[in-house]
Formats: structure tokens, sequence, C-alpha cells
């Protein structure tokens, strides 16, 4: 008992032995436009930032991390990084989940997606054209493309949850061969999200970045993805804390009850103590534990790989 014990901990604590790791050159990198980014701004520039925050994003990438292929489950996560749709917490919501995620037999792709250079639909857009691509070339990525999930913390889970309800809206379609190919997650994990777009439970940077300072009120509605569950909507695993102070536990407890009125299977965590963007760092006190929850789901559902 205390061997399986601590082998699931080592599980888990392994992986982050390697915070502080920038990016490696040897991580695959993927054009998701190669065609030509759609409404790409004419004064596009350079991107600020380094491997930890990255900023004015002009030109969409995915970043592959394959599982190791003795543990591989066939199952694909796209990691979309928080930032209130402002900049991307590249490192501790991208780059450190994926590497756990390999740890457990999948593979994971971290989008950089558009920001408040663009608002919407540009973010939702390029996760849609990232389900779309990743899906359509599961062969050779060695997954099974019914069992791809999407990923955020933050806004990037609200970007997430607007994958899971408006994966059919036709401003995610530019008019390439691609939307042919759906870009139904087959499942969402949604880490401290941001859910509405409306008071008194929004984060209003996320809003005001993604849809300006006075959005409409259809604009508003929505992209408030609670208020856009269907029974199509994929299964969810989410987490949040009552001591959040930027995204209020109501975010995730909205969506959970709008999944559960429609029959969505769904998990969701509310932690007692534990501040916004923790991630996967630990230090937070019980709420630290969250990623062998999330596991524990994904084995449910036949998406991690089973115990050593």
């Amino acid at each position: 008992m205390k061997a399986n014990i601590l082998q699931r901990l080592l599980t888990w604590v392994l992986p982050l032995g390697l915070l502080g790791r920038g990016l490696a050159a040897a991580e695959p990198v993927i054009d998701i436009w190669p065609e030509g980014v759609p409404g790409l701004r004419a004064d596009a520039s350079a991107e600020k930032g380094d491997n930890e925050l990255l900023s004015n994003i002009h030109r969409p990438t995915l970043t592959c991390y394959a599982a190791p292929a003795a543990r591989a489950t066939g199952a694909a996560v796209i990691i979309c990084p928080g930032g209130g749709y402002w900049l991307l917490a590249w490192e501790k919501e991208g780059v450190e989940p994926a590497r756990w995620f390999n740890s457990i037999g999948i593979s994971v792709f971290v989008l950089k997606y558009r920001l408040a250079e663009y608002g919407q639909p540009a973010p939702l857009r390029d996760v849609l054209r990232a389900v779309r691509l990743v899906r359509s070339r599961a062969a050779e990525f060695g997954i099974n493309p019914d069992r791809l999930g999407v990923m955020g913390f933050s806004a990037g889970g609200h970007l997430a949850a607007c994958a899971g309800t408006l994966y059919d809206l036709p401003d995610g379609r530019t008019g390439a061969a691609l939307d042919a190919v759906s870009a139904r997650p087959d499942f969402l994990l949604l880490i401290y999200p941001v859910i509405t777009m409306k008071d008194p439970y929004t984060h209003a940077g996320s809003r005001r970045n993604l849809l300006g300072p006075t959005p409409a009120p259809e604009l508003v509605e929505r992209y408030s993805s609670e208020l856009q569950v269907t029974k199509n909507t994929p299964p969810a695993f989410l987490l949040t804390t009552f001591e959040d102070g930027l995204v209020p536990a109501e975010n995730s407890i909205g969506f959970f009850e709008a999944l559960h009125r429609a029959g969505v299977p769904a998990e969701m965590h509310v932690f007692e103590k534990g501040p916004h963007g923790f991630g996967l760092r630990p230090g937070f006190g019980p709420v630290d534990g969250w990623p062998l929850l999330c596991r524990q789901w994904l084995r449910l559902h036949g998406w991690a790989a089973a115990e050593p």
C-alpha cells in the first residue's frame, strides 16, 4: 500500500522537477494557419516576452509534446494557457502541464492563440482550427482522433469552454478545407476557468480584451459559455477555489450546473483555499493534489494510462 501511494506521488511530483526549463528546441512547432492567418493585422509585429509569459501573438502555433510510446494511450490534449486574453502564462500553464500529461500517457499540443490585439472571433478560430488540424493528422501524431480534449486555465479555460460549446459556430470557420473536419473536443479540462461574460461574476479584463469595452448584448450572451451548453457539449472536469479573488467560483459552478441540466457527464472540485493561477506548482495546501483528481477522472473515461 505504501509503495503504491509513493508511486502515485512520484508520478505527479517528478514532472514538477522540470519547473524552470525553457521550451526545448526539440519540441516540434506547427503553424496552424499555413495558408495565412485570417484577419492578420497589417501592423503585426514580433511577439513579446519569454518562455514564462508571451504576448502580442499574431501567428498562432501548436507546440507538440508526444507521450512516451511505452505509455501512450492514444489520447491527446490541446492546452490553452491563461492570461486574461492579454498574455499567455506559457511555462506555468502550458509547458509544465504538458510534461505532466506526457507522464500519464497523454500527448499534448500547447496552443499559442491570438489575444486582445484581435479579440473575438480570432481566439475561437485559433482553438477550433487547432482541434481540426490535430484531428486531421491524428495518424501522423500517433493519437486517436476520437480521444482529443481541450484544456484551459483561467481565460484559457474560457477559450476551452467555447471550443466545447461553439464548435459549430460559423464564425469559427474560414472557408478552408479543414472546416469539414469536426472541431468538437471529446472532453474538456477547465482549471479555475473564466466562463461567463455577464456581471457580477465575469472577469472584467478577459471580457474587455475579448469583446471590447462596450460589447453588444448578443456577444455577451454568445461568449457566456454556461448559456451555450447543450446535450452535445463534451464531458468536463472543472476545478476552482472559493478563495479565488480574480475569477469567482461561480464561473465553474454555473457551467457545471448547465452541464448537469443537459445530462452531460461532468465532475467539479471546489476547494476552500487556493489563490488564482497556481497551475501545477506546489505550496498551496490541499489544492496541490488536484492533478491526481484529474488523472482519476481521465482514467475513469479511459483517457489516461492505468496505474504503473
